[in-house]
């Protein structure tokens, strides 16, 4: 005889008795879960998602839909707890192998938005370096390269000439912990990245080094002193108050999601281990549909 799949309605009346007998948790409580995990099953149901296979992606997305409708903080949090405990239990309880909430974080720290600047802010710094000399022409490589790539700044001094596929427009990059990630460049970051390359990088080679881009010295950028120069062409652009090299990152992670770029995408480029990390971006693209919103619709 065939076995009969598990309801998604029994296995939460197991979970919810579980938290009465064996946590000891308040009815107030298992209540409040108990409407959070009705909610899954309704957005599961609506998305044509199997509760069993649900994967990370799929409970993002049901906590940005669920957000959507105003909660607070806290009770966004409450939610995401609901989520891990009750799959938690569901692997305890061997009714899974994986847990998809094992890495969802409390919203305290992806609902406070991150600075950015504007398209048009950012093609002003871009513009500051003066590309007749070869300061300007590396300066520009290195502005040009990291909005181009959303490349954390540590990354940025550390990248070496074989690290670059300029032909076929990517990167090689060695983030956090030593992992390695393919990021593409675009044009105007390739063409800026070649033409210091070829006229102005032989100017602060002192000694025979792989490193992509020197200082005068011919040593690498820290990450200081790459600061130090971001710093002086923000002043210059009047942005001196909203910049530093997360910015940018910041920026870039902004306008691509403005744009229609997916979150498992921008999480891939950004380097994320996590893609609750990568949700503050969504928070910012969301602002971004509100005031157009309130700027064009008619009954606004």
């Amino acid at each position: 005889m065939k076995e009969q799949p598990l309801s998604f309605e029994g296995v939460l009346q197991a979970f919810l008795d579980f938290l009465s007998v064996e946590k000891g948790l308040s009815a107030n409580t298992i209540l409040s879960y108990s409407r959070d995990l009705s909610k899954l099953l309704l957005f599961f149901n609506k998305e044509k998602i199997q509760w069993m296979q649900a994967n990370e992606t799929d409970l993002v997305k049901f906590i940005h839909h669920t957000s959507q409708s105003g909660l607070s903080a806290r009770s966004l949090a409450r939610l995401i707890s609901a989520l891990k405990s009750f799959y938690r239990f569901l692997v305890l309880d061997g009714i899974l192998k994986k847990n998809p909430a094992a890495n969802l974080s409390s919203p305290k720290s992806w609902l406070n938005l991150p600075k950015y600047l504007s398209v048009n802010e950012v093609e002003t710094l871009l513009q500051q370096p003066d590309t007749n000399d070869e300061r300007g022409l590396r300066d520009k490589a290195m502005l040009e390269l990291l909005y181009a790539t959303g490349l954390r700044v540590s990354e940025l001094v550390s990248l070496k000439l074989s690290d670059l596929n300029l032909g076929d427009g990517f990167l090689v990059c060695r983030g956090k912990g030593g992992k390695e990630r393919i990021v593409p460049l675009g044009k105007s970051a390739s063409d800026a990245v070649r033409r210091y390359i070829t006229e102005a990088r032989s100017t602060f080679l002192l000694h025979e080094t792989n490193v992509l881009f020197l200082t005068y010295r011919g040593n690498a950028f820290t990450r200081q002193g790459f600061w130090k120069v971001l710093k002086a062409y923000a002043r210059k652009a009047c942005l001196d108050e909203k910049i530093s090299p997360h910015v940018l990152r910041h920026s870039f992670a902004t306008h691509l999601l403005e744009r229609g770029a997916d979150l498992r995408s921008v999480q891939l480029m950004l380097g994320h281990s996590q893609i609750t990390t990568t949700q503050i971006y969504t928070h910012v693209s969301r602002k971004q549909l509100r005031q157009i919103y309130e700027k064009y619709h008619p009954r606004a």
